[in-house]
């Protein structure tokens, strides 16, 4: 069984929307949905926002369910130029670009596992790239043209890079600053995907995360989140995971 997992439910209500034989069951203030994807086992959740709320989440996912694989997605706010609105990041290694025990340890290095960051699994990640790439070429399968001219997306590309989760939400240059003197390779940030890859770590569960990048994190304008991650993110997932599905 495939553990699948958001922050929001809005990101992966496509998903949800294609569940078959769904079943659901309820434990600490979150609802597991659970039956057939795509002819694939899964089961759903969406977290909350925040590491904490994700490691929790995630905990009781692996402890309660015969998961043998997890995926993350959803949004992500890009800090770099070449990074744009509709791209897609493939998380190869993450950080938790807050955590700082010095002096004890050096900075960003986890307490006791004497880490600076989790790397998600490598072949997952190769056939990751290949669905999504299989995805962006038959795009209009799955979003519609409205909502990609609503959004502004143009031409979205794939790209493995290093991500970067806090707890903040990230939406101006002094912030993106104070991450990148750290961390300079991160492509994007988000709340959630280190924590995850944290505690799959701990439980040598392979995991995966792939991020639909819904703004510039940077742009200080009026975001959409929830309708762009409905809109967009969520059949994103969809369609990569549906292609990613039938590659496993």
């Amino acid at each position: 069984m495939i553990g699948i997992i958001s922050a929001m439910q809005e990101e992966i209500q496509a998903l949800l929307n294609h569940l078959k034989n769904k079943e659901t069951v309820c434990k600490g203030m979150r609802t597991y949905f659970y039956g057939s994807l795509f002819n694939q086992e899964v089961v759903l959740v969406f977290s909350r926002w925040g590491k904490v709320a994700s490691a929790t989440t995630i905990t009781q996912l692996i402890n309660d369910f015969d998961v043998n694989e997890i995926i993350f997605t959803g949004v992500a706010g890009s800090i770099q130029d070449y990074i744009n609105i509709g791209d897609i990041i493939i998380g190869k290694n993450l950080y938790q670009y807050d955590m700082d025990a010095s002096p004890l340890i050096p900075p960003l290095e986890i307490p006791l596992l004497e880490k600076t960051f989790f790397e998600s699994n490598l072949d997952k990640r190769k056939l990751l790239e290949k669905a999504t790439q299989h995805f962006l070429s038959n795009l209009d399968e799955f979003i519609q043209t409205n909502d990609i001219k609503k959004f502004n997306i143009n031409t979205p590309k794939v790209y493995i890079e290093d991500i970067a989760s806090g707890d903040q939400f990230i939406s101006n240059k002094k912030q993106i600053q104070l991450i990148t003197n750290r961390l300079p390779n991160i492509a994007c940030v988000e709340m959630e995907g280190a924590a995850v890859a944290q505690v799959c770590y701990e439980y040598k569960i392979p995991f995966s995360i792939f991020r639909t990048i819904s703004d510039k994190a940077n742009d200080n304008k009026h975001i959409e989140i929830q309708k762009f991650a409905n809109k967009i993110a969520s059949n994103y997932a969809l369609g990569i995971l549906k292609k990613y599905f039938e590659m496993i």
